[in-house]
């Protein structure tokens, strides 16, 4: 069954990032040629994408012996490998080795993933459950080698030991990946699972460059899988011991120990401390009291948002929108003249090289990496506080969106009246490298929150169909683009999930508690928030055309967009990972605004 013993140049185990191993010509290779044959004819695959993944995957290979005798017959090989993978001489072998005590052959646990051009999964540790040990055997084609730049490596996470806020040690994973392990026919990576320890991805699969033969699929095929704890019964089983493993599963630690090393951190600003009147270019408005929106607000804000934005009808147009979908999309925000000098610095950003190490890129480029990255990764700034500056990106988070201005005017077409805080945040997702993925909001009250997509490349989403004929006016002037187009638009749930394949959307989706029937009543026309219970939340590719996958809200990236969205607690919400294959980075300007409602007192509206 095995081509050799496990032992000399065959085995490689050591400790590089964290304990883990490659075995190559692990297999006899006949075996596994036949066990890739029968995958290729009778194993179907479902194609699924979460925030943390893109993938085809089998069912559970686990439960084969459940299968008839007439499906049992067409996988012979499958079940034999399924068969030596678990057994006690292997087990035994693979506990040696790598010292993680004794491993269960009652729990199996495996399944077939097919990652093709496009897919990857992100950085995560596996620690859910009495998971001991992860492995994966690669069904790479084995007469065509698999080349270390078609991508689809095994990737390891070091990790820095950091104090806690009560002084107890917590590991911290850096944004940089240390150890890339490319895949190969008849090779066995594995590792033990270690919480808060044993952080990986699989890195995308790319796509062949215009000059390569883009006629040869490549297509990383593995088993993957788990070898657990033994269970109640097994030698070496512990009473009590995968009930305390579960409780440091990887869910648990996105809201862990280390949350205090986290990058970025919130910086929120009051906006009710006084503003100090700017000097230079005189963009910063005069002081003004209360709320009521005046000229010297409108001449203020001209100077970055398109007119169109700022006309009373539009304004009340925007504002029903938002009232009934707690949610906006406003084309072509910025005017022209202010987009025509953002998209000049951004291309000319984009065309300067960035080096691959975080450390490097914030001595070089001022940006720094988030991180850590089972959570997100992306370049960041936060505003720098100073009024004057050839930066684009910096004056709009100095100048306009901090402004009473922009406040009164953010209040005026979303109808909340109190807002009492802003977050502000410069985010530039890399191609094939930056996503963050599905968190949830956590406040008690619901919060405001505005993306301003300026990624001026192209490819991210389905090319618009031809404009129909321009539409005259009441004094029969042809209304131009511009002004269609920068009327509130509200987009389709599918729109971001359906399109290009190169990631960068972002998603708005459901939480999975599930909301009180009366306080869903209650709030459906206020805040963006979660309906129902969903399983898993952040699955959306998988599902059926006609079931509902959960999106609330979803934009793809683009240019000169702002997306409004008034975002209830456990909303989920994430950018998906940025594919290589895209022909630019994902730029944007975020907001989270804190917001106060007041409460109805008495009946007077009533009578």
């Amino acid at each position: 069954m095995y081509s050799n013993r496990f032992n000399g140049s065959r085995l490689i185990f050591f400790e590089y990032s964290y304990l883990h191993g490659v075995i190559h010509s692990l297999i006899e290779s006949n075996l596994l040629r036949s066990v890739r044959d029968e995958i290729q004819t009778q194993v179907d695959f479902t194609e699924k994408e979460t925030d943390i993944y893109k993938i085809f995957q089998s069912g559970d290979l686990a439960n084969l012996d459940g299968l008839d005798d007439s499906s049992l017959s067409k996988l012979p090989s499958v079940l034999k490998l399924r068969d030596a993978m678990y057994s006690a001489r292997f087990r035994e072998y693979l506990s040696s080795v790598t010292g993680s005590g004794k491993l269960s052959g009652q729990k199996t646990d495996m399944a077939i993933n097919v990652y093709t051009e496009g897919c990857h999964l992100l950085c995560h540790d596996d620690v859910i459950g009495s998971r001991r040990l992860s492995y994966i055997l690669y069904l790479t084609d084995p007469d065509t080698p698999w080349q270390a730049e078609w991508g689809g490596a095994l990737r390891l996470f070091p990790t820095t030991t950091k104090k806690d806020a009560k002084g107890e040690d917590v590991k911290i994973p850096s944004p940089d990946y240390s150890l890339s392990i490319p895949p190969a026919f008849n090779q066995l990576s594995f590792f033990t699972v270690q919480p808060g320890e044993s952080f990986h991805d699989v890195e995308e699969v790319y796509h062949p460059r215009e000059d390569e033969d883009k006629s040869k699929k490549r297509v990383r095929m593995a088993i993957s899988g788990w070898f657990h704890i033994p269970q109640e019964g097994e030698d070496g089983y512990e009473e009590g011991l995968e009930e305390k493993l579960a409780e440091r599963s990887s869910l648990a630690q996105l809201q862990g120990r280390g949350d205090i090393y986290d990058l970025p951190q919130p910086q929120p600003v009051s906006w009710e401390e006084p503003e100090v009147e700017g000097k230079g270019k005189g963009k910063v408005e005069e002081q003004t009291e209360g709320s009521e929106f005046t000229e010297s607000d409108l001449g203020f804000l001209v100077q970055y948002i398109a007119p169109t934005y700022l006309t009373p009808d539009i304004a009340e147009e925007m504002s029903d929108a938002f009232s009934s979908e707690s949610s906006l999309s406003l084309e072509r925000f910025l005017n022209d003249k202010f987009a025509s000098r953002m998209s000049a610095y951004i291309e000319d950003q984009e065309r300067q090289k960035l080096p691959t190490s975080s450390d490097e890129i914030l001595a070089q480029s001022g940006w720094t990496v988030a991180r850590p990255p089972h959570k997100h990764r992306y370049l960041y700034q936060h505003p720098s506080g100073q009024e004057e500056s050839d930066n684009p990106i910096q004056e709009l988070m100095n100048v306009l969106f901090p402004s009473q201005a922009f406040r009164k005017w953010l209040a005026l077409i979303t109808g909340v009246d109190h807002l009492t805080s802003h977050n502000l945040l410069a985010r530039r997702f890399r191609r094939g490298a930056d996503y963050t993925l599905a968190s949830a909001y956590e406040g008690e009250e619901p919060r405001l929150e505005f993306s301003l997509c300026l990624t001026p490349s192209k490819g991210w989403e389905k090319e618009p169909e031809e404009e129909e004929e321009e539409e005259e006016d009441e004094n029969g002037k042809a209304q131009g683009s511009s002004a269609k187009a920068s009327k509130p638009k509200k987009e389709t749930n599918g729109d971001a999930a359906e399109g290009a394949a190169v990631g960068g959307y972002e998603i708005y989706m459901a939480g999975d508690e599930e909301e009180d029937e009366e306080e869903d009543a209650e709030n459906a026309d206020q805040v963006l928030g979660p309906k129902k219970a969903k399983a898993d939340p952040a699955i959306y590719r998988s599902v059926g055309a006609d079931e509902d996958d959960g999106i609330l809200f979803s934009t793809q990236a683009g240019w000169n967009r702002l997306s409004i969205v008034l975002r209830d607690s456990g909303t989920l919400k994430f950018v998906k990972y940025v594919s290589a294959a895209a022909k630019g980075d994902r730029w944007d300007i975020t907001g989270e605004i804190g917001v106060e409602f007041e409460d109805d007192e008495g009946d007077e509206d009533d009578e």
